[in-house]
């Protein structure tokens, strides 16, 4: 088998893995990629992301930040432990605990603005740029050109310092020593076959929603009813995650949940989301409602809204509006599906186009309608016009829906990601069951687990950023 040796290999090309690549190069190691694609379509499911980040200005992150994290930070877990976690960091048991790490989180915070400034120094450019939210709680700070201008800039400051790719290249096993250390990555490249590339080894790869066997294990049967949020995310298919908890990695995420978003299904573009529906009624395929559509702003709340859909027959629900959701002010930025409404005259019209029971969906509308209390709608805020007596009720803009023509888009629930992963330390080396780093091992992004629950929603991609750089520099100043 041919062997190559190199103080740092990377595995996957997104924006966990090129942050590694380039801090690792910047210090002076000898450094190699793993990319699944080809050049062209390198970049994982950083390349298709908007890449929503959670902060108020270039420096600092959201008031929020931590405390969200931290408060879905963990399963049922006994108080004692988790006490002993965030306060004294001592013990095996604590260390090793499947939590979001206080530490981590904290590093995560610090790090966000020096590294918006190393981007910058790139070339890549910032804004708080229009969202696909007409309702929010928190800010949201974008890079110009969304994911794919983060590859392009990391991947060309990665060849400018002779960062070497493999792509079409799949990491298969981890090499490690006699005494546990990580001494090299195996993988498999059509052109070459098999070799080992010997270093340290950054498994920055993603989750496994590209993994049918793995999605059905953890997640469970009804997850065939789900898809990747784009065609990126049918690369991650757990590889990393598997390699490292084969080297005696602990658990860190909820392994079987995932980060939700409501998408068309009829679409095959990326993240075709659909985030009208707080300005309608959703309802499955028996047309029945099944949820509060508007409990707060639609950033806070899609993903909880989006499994009650999951939960449906199908995994699948129709959102159902009148005409007055187009006097919206910008109200087409809530829709980024590529494909039209199904449009009726009438309710009964509409039902017949989308496949429910007319006299159910009727008798539907007909209750929401009558349980509609008289006020002044403000879509663009939390208005708190709310249903009367209506299980489920629904929590602001309550309106009748009346005015013809009717609207209907179809919703299923993406995976644009999963929660299970690796435990790191706020270095981003990997731990084992006892709490100790695993020497030469490191992960970022989302072969990292640290969700439970409740996304903290636009830090997926800081989290990459921040601790592939950190995994780099770390990685090339422990390098012998």
């Amino acid at each position: 088998m041919a062997e190559q040796q190199f103080d740092l290999v990377v595995a996957g090309c997104g924006v966990a893995g090129l942050s590694a690549a380039v801090a690792a190069a910047e210090a002076g190691a000898k450094v190699a990629v793993i990319e699944r694609a080809t050049r062209d379509e390198r970049g994982g499911q950083s390349r298709y992301t908007e890449a929503y980040l959670r902060m108020k200005s270039l420096t600092e992150v959201t008031d929020d930040f931590e405390t969200h994290l931290a408060e879905n930070g963990s399963g049922a877990i006994d108080p004692e432990l988790v006490e002993e976690a965030v306060h004294s960091q001592r013990g095996a048991l604590a260390k090793a605990l499947s939590i979001a790490d206080p530490s981590v989180i904290e590093r995560l915070s610090a790090g966000a603005g020096e590294t918006i400034a190393w981007l910058q120094g790139m070339g890549v450019r910032f804004d708080f740029l229009p969202t696909q939210f007409l309702t929010k709680s928190q800010p949201r700070l974008l890079p110009v050109g969304g994911g794919a201008a983060l590859v392009e800039a990391l991947a060309a400051r990665a060849e400018q310092l002779n960062v070497r790719f493999f792509y079409e290249t799949t990491a298969s096993a981890l090499q490690q020593d006699a005494d546990g250390r990580v001494v090299g990555l195996k993988v498999r490249t059509r052109s070459a076959g098999t070799q080992l590339l010997g270093g340290q080894v950054v498994l920055a790869c993603g989750g496994f929603e590209g993994n049918a066997e793995m999605m059905t294990r953890y997640v469970g049967p009804r997850s065939t009813y789900l898809r990747p949020v784009c065609k990126g995310g049918y690369y991650n298919r757990g590889e990393g995650i598997a390699m490292g908890l084969d080297a005696g990695a602990a658990a860190s995420g909820d392994f079987g949940s995932y980060h939700a978003e409501p998408v068309d299904p009829r679409s095959g573009i990326a993240e075709p989301s659909i985030f009208i529906f707080p300005y309608g009624i959703l309802v499955n395929l028996e047309g029945r409602r099944f949820t509060d559509e508007a409990p707060g702003t639609v950033d806070a709340y899609y993903e909880r809204v989006t499994r009650r859909i999951y939960e449906q027959r199908e995994g699948t629900a129709w959102v159902v509006l009148d005409a007055r959701h187009t006097r919206i002010p910008n109200y087409r930025l809530g829709i980024r599906t590529d494909k039209p409404p199904v449009v009726g005259d009438t309710l009964s019209q509409l039902a017949r186009k989308i496949g429910v029971p007319a006299d159910a969906l009727e008798a539907t509308v007909n209750e929401y309608n009558a349980a509609c209390a008289e006020g002044e709608w403000r879509p663009l805020e939390l208005d708190g016009l709310a249903t009367r007596g209506l299980a489920p009720p629904k929590s602001n803009w309550a309106t009748p829906l009346t005015e013809g023509p009717f609207h209907a888009y179809p919703i299923i629930s993406s995976n644009v990601f999963t929660f299970g992963g690796l435990k790191t330390d706020a270095s981003a080396r990997v731990v084992d069951g006892d709490g100790e780093p695993i020497a030469g091992l490191f992960a970022a992004g989302e072969t990292a687990g640290i969700y439970y629950r409740n996304y903290t929603g636009a830090t997926s991609v800081l989290r990459g950023l921040v601790f592939g750089r950190i995994a780099g520099a770390f990685a090339a100043a422990s390098r012998s």
